[in-house]
């Protein structure tokens, strides 16, 4: 993502977190079809994680939505709500990669299924893309004001 985007910043990020979101919504899917014979507790964990990005993602296509409406007028108080959400979207990346990890190296099933663990780690690779991202913006933007 390129910082270039001026007054757009807000929702550029949005856009991004509502991708992200919307693609780990996808991957806990994934991982459920792909790895038979996963162990309940992940399938649980998975369809737990299902739930919770997708409220994420509604979450955030709502603030797209404000973003929008509010034209180049973003209020301070608007984008410093957007840095939280993009914040807890960080967080909640990086609990998806642990499980995602866990996953990987205590599932019987995966240890026995050569494609199961490239996927994960592509699972794992796009989550650590976006948490990148993530990162960069709100590291910038530490006692800055719009």
């Amino acid at each position: 993502m390129q910082f270039y985007y001026g007054d757009q910043m807000p929702l550029r990020i949005l856009d991004e977190a509502e991708f992200w979101k919307h693609q780990e919504e996808e991957h806990t899917v994934v991982i459920r079809e792909l790895v038979k014979g996963l162990e309940p507790e992940f399938v649980d964990a998975l369809n737990k994680w299902e739930t919770a990005l997708g409220e994420t993602h509604r979450q955030v296509i709502g603030y797209i939505e404000t973003v929008i409406r509010s034209g180049s007028n973003v209020s301070y108080e608007l984008y410093q709500h957007v840095l939280q959400l993009v914040s807890y979207c960080l967080q909640q990346s990086l609990s998806f990669i642990r499980l995602c990890e866990q996953i990987k190296t205590e599932s019987s099933a995966v240890s026995g299924n050569p494609t199961a663990k490239v996927v994960l780690n592509h699972i794992i690779r796009e989550s650590e893309y976006f948490t990148g991202i993530a990162q960069a913006l709100l590291y910038s933007n530490q006692g800055r004001e719009i």
